[in-house]
């Protein structure tokens, strides 16, 4: 049976007129056309789908919809402001975090909600908080080279 469901993603409200147990990866992508977010494993393993929920990182692909009402959803889509890129996102550019790029989202959205919870973690601790999202490419050094740069700023660059 179709719930409207009302939540935030990247501060706008939505609300959406569906099944409490679709998943939010798929309400991104096919409703609200957010295709920033990847599926990749459909089980919550390689990280590709992960969005900020009310600050932590959270794999969409195993969130419904009843888990989401009433809070904030950030997506890749919500990270850059104004035309501006995140301090994030130029790191990754500049540090060339990324290769094929499918992963690159995730890991961008995993890392927002470490510097969230704490502005200069330490290089164990970013490798720790990053070690569950997956880069077939290889490029997880200089992912982790990226984040630290951000990480020495407070998460501010």
């Amino acid at each position: 049976m179709k719930t409207p469901i009302r939540f935030r993603v990247n501060g706008r409200p939505v609300t959406l007129e569906t099944e409490e147990d679709r998943t939010l990866l798929w309400a991104l992508r096919g409703d609200l056309e957010l295709t920033g977010t990847k599926f990749g494993c459909g089980v919550g393993i390689c990280g590709s789908c992960t969005v900020v929920i009310n600050g932590k990182a959270v794999r969409s692909c195993q969130t419904s919809l009843k888990e989401v009402a009433g809070k904030d959803v950030t997506t890749i889509e919500g990270l850059a402001h104004d035309g501006e890129l995140h301090p994030l996102q130029k790191a990754f550019v500049e540090h060339g975090a990324f290769q094929c790029g499918y992963c690159t989202p995730g890991m961008l959205m995993t890392a927002h909600a470490l510097l969230l919870e704490e502005a200069r973690p330490s290089p164990e601790a970013i490798a720790k908080g990053m070690e569950e999202n997956l880069c077939r490419c290889g490029a997880h050094k200089r992912i982790l080279a990226a984040v630290e740069a951000v990480s020495h700023e407070g998460g501010k660059r």
